[in-house]
């Protein structure tokens, strides 16, 4: 199989933006150091279905705590594919950890969005055991699959998208 994809950094200054707005308190400093520290997504083993995306800083989830994380990451996707988001299933084992949305569905355009196709992952605790997560910078807690999708043969979708979460039900902007 050939491949389809590749991942990249996000801009300093969009992976900036994106922690400023989750993480009022976080120093210039702080932030540079943590987009130094950004390790693209990759698979652990050759069998592995899930590109493991890592943690940009260490954090703790106490149950029912949600926490917003600016992955730092884009990914360039040829058309017809996307990138499906899980949490890691160990963590989704032990601590109930999920996505807010369940799956995150990460468009091929959305590359090309004006916020550089920057994946955000909002994660929620929600153990019923009363179980605190605790991840370290550089941790993996979500996964990446990629999947190829198909069309209805009168699909007439010719929105170009601009904009991240939801932008696609709003009507995006034409061309021309």
């Amino acid at each position: 199989m050939s491949g389809i994809a590749k991942f990249e950094k996000v801009s300093p200054a969009q992976f900036a933006a994106g922690m400023k707005n989750n993480f009022e308190n976080m120093s210039d400093a702080e932030i540079s150091s943590a987009y130094s520290a950004i390790k693209l997504p990759k698979r652990a083993t050759s069998g592995s279905a899930g590109y493991d995306f890592y943690s940009v800083l260490d954090f703790e989830l106490s149950p029912g705590e949600t926490i917003n994380i600016p992955t730092g990451i884009r990914v360039k996707m040829e058309p017809m594919w996307a990138l499906l988001i899980y949490p890691r299933s160990g963590l989704g084992f032990k601590y109930r950890l999920q996505l807010n949305n369940t799956v995150g569905v990460i468009d091929s355009d959305y590359y090309y969005s004006d916020n550089e196709g920057h994946i955000f992952i909002k994660i929620t605790n929600d153990s019923r055991e009363n179980k605190t997560v605790a991840l370290k910078q550089g941790d993996g807690f979500a996964q990446g699959i990629f999947t190829r999708f198909g069309m209805t043969v009168d699909d007439d979708a010719d929105e170009i998208r601009n904009g991240g979460f939801g932008s696609t039900s709003k009507g995006g902007r034409r061309d021309g």
